[in-house]
């Protein structure tokens, strides 16, 4: 029994050793992450103009340089901010340029269409001075290109009938050789 109490006495003792080890590293490890938290808070205020009083006529200079430098990146991004909006806006009235131009289009095609259907016989607009012309093929125009069969026979009759004599019977007339 004895030496189980003495085992457990040794072991118990290394373990005791590592810990504060660790804890020292801990230790050291969290004061230099506090030293450097105040010296960015210091910083900062020096930064914001506060707490001046006591820094040297250098210190006052890398920080006076520190915000040139600092003032000269905010206006760049400031710039290209602007630029990009810009950038942004022109391309939005482009496409409210084109928009207006697609829906012009597409209301010109829809009133040939229209034009197209009626025949060309309701076409008022006074930007659209051709559609008249477009005809729908069922419709009867007297502008037609070649000849109509009904036409031929019109005036083949009217040939006919200018050469009889006043009895009906065919014969020779004046014009007709």
């Amino acid at each position: 029994m004895y030496k189980t109490l003495e085992r457990y006495r040794t072991c118990n003792n290394s373990h005791e050793a590592n810990p504060p080890l660790e804890n020292e590293i801990s230790y050291h490890e969290y004061l230099k992450l506090k030293t450097r938290v105040e010296f960015l808070q210091s910083s900062q205020r020096n930064i914001l103009g506060e707490d001046l009083g006591p820094l040297s006529i250098k210190e006052l200079d890398q920080i006076e340089n520190q915000i040139d430098v600092s003032l000269k990146h905010i206006r760049s991004r400031k710039s290209q901010e602007l630029a990009d909006q810009l950038s942004d806006l022109k391309n939005k009235d482009q496409n409210k340029d084109l928009r207006k131009k697609l829906q012009d289009s597409i209301l010109e095609k829809k009133a040939v269409h229209m034009s197209w259907q009626d025949g060309g016989q309701n076409s008022g607009h006074a930007n659209e001075p051709y559609l008249g012309l477009l005809q729908h093929p069922d419709h009867d125009s007297t502008m037609q290109i070649g000849y109509h069969h009904a036409y031929m026979d019109q005036l083949n009759n009217e040939n006919i009938a200018s050469h009889t004599n006043p009895n009906g019977e065919p014969g020779s007339s004046a014009g007709w050789i």
